[in-house]
């Protein structure tokens, strides 16, 4: 066997699956039920989002960077320029400087990772046996990984702690014109790049020996060609000085979200020269991508949770396994039918509720569309068979 890998093999017994399979009819209806807000809500949330765009679209002035006029306080404003900073940021711990907008550090250590793949068999009479496989590699890791949750941690230990984290820094004072960009605009702007440190940069006195410098920052360990565990890789980027456009309230020489009637809020920001009405246009094709999203996340749970309600059915068929799959298959086919039927419901009933006018529109074009059917349906008469000839005579 692979010291770094080892397999163990468990046992259910049919009546075990039975248990198991209706405790999962609590969690399905728990899951549909969640599945059921989810598509309510979003409906909301994407007409209060469309009407949000909309309203800020039609009142969203452009205005110039080379003064801030006071009487656009309160106004929702349209800006594009170039942001920048005077700023010099440091990472005091290591002594790495850098003008920019953001100075990111990024730490990862060499950590065992715990990896688990299980495959499950039926057995005839309805069991199951599963044989699950843990492997373990040595990888680099952001975040610390506690070995302590390993299912079998001899030999594997991880470090509790990292010496240095990862951590961004962010100018206090950056400009766009004669504006400052407030912080939650500015971890918005992005155009990250590598920071390549200089010659002259020297680590701590007191991790000398420890520490090695690389182009973009340091590796703290023994050796960066055989890390081992504990070791950690330590890289910068910055956050340089960039064109952007950004439409939100003006408030004083800054900015700040502004509130909608539609009871929404508007802060947008994109890199690079860009008109209001674009950006608002993007806007809302991201919100028509979001509302999709989170409809097909709606349909997938409430395709789990039908699926774990219909479970016992197929784990009662289990105790021939070939029946047992082929009513498996067939219940997955049915829980997919219902949850898009159950998500065709609820989409609509939040129609009716957000979009009155356009669900009875919707409703009004489909009793038109059912109302000749039925008639048809009505008036159809079934069909006679040809009558029969009577068989001749004999003689005549």
């Amino acid at each position: 066997m692979d010291e770094d890998s080892f397999s163990e093999m468990s046992s259910t017994s049919w009546f075990g699956r039975i248990g198991g399979a209706f405790k999962g009819i609590v969690f399905g209806l728990v899951l549909m039920a969640v599945a059921f807000g989810l598509l309510f809500w979003n409906e909301g949330r994407a007409v209060k989002q469309y009407k949000t765009l909309q309203e800020g679209g039609g009142m969203v002035r452009s205005v110039a960077l080379d003064k801030v006029d006071p009487g656009n306080e309160g106004r929702l404003v349209h800006v594009a320029g170039r942001a920048v900073t005077e700023a010099t940021l440091a990472d005091q711990e290591l002594g790495v400087r850098a003008q920019a907008i953001g100075l990111i550090r990024d730490v990862e250590m060499y950590q065992w990772k715990e990896s688990k793949r299980s495959e499950t068999k039926k057995k005839f009479g309805g069991g199951e046996e599963t044989v699950t496989t843990y492997s373990y590699a040595k990888e680099w890791e952001k975040k610390i990984i506690n070995s302590g949750n390993f299912k079998k941690p001899e030999g594997r230990s991880n470090p509790t702690r990292m010496a240095y984290e990862s951590k961004t820094t962010l100018a206090d004072d950056v400009r766009l014109g004669a504006f400052r960009l407030p912080d939650f605009l500015v971890r918005k702007i992005g155009n990250e790049t590598s920071l390549a440190l200089g010659p002259d940069l020297k680590p701590p006195p007191n991790l000398q020996g420890k520490i090695h410098r690389q182009a973009n920052g340091f590796y703290l360990g023994a050796d960066p060609a055989t890390p081992q565990i504990g070791d950690l890789r330590i890289q910068y980027r910055v956050i340089l000085p960039v064109d952007i456009s950004l439409v939100a309230r003006q408030a004083g020489p800054s900015f700040e979200p502004y509130k909608t009637s539609a009871g929404g809020t508007i802060e947008l920001l994109e890199t690079g020269i860009h008109a209001a009405d674009t950006m608002f246009q993007k806007a809302q094709q991201s919100n028509t991508l979001m509302t999709w999203g989170l409809r097909g996340g709606g349909f997938l749970l409430m395709m789990i949770g039908a699926n774990l309600i219909l479970a016992p059915l197929a784990v009662f068929a289990d105790v021939v396994p070939a029946i047992g799959s082929l009513i498996g298959a067939g219940a997955k086919l049915i829980s997919a039918l219902l949850a898009g039927i159950l998500s065709l419901i609820t989409i609509g009933i939040a129609w009716f509720v957000y979009r009155p006018l356009i669900g009875i529109a919707f409703a009004v074009v489909a009793g038109a569309l059912l109302v000749p059917i039925f008639r048809k349906m009505k008036k159809a008469k079934p069909v006679q068979p040809p009558p029969v000839a009577p068989p001749p005579v004999p003689g005549s």
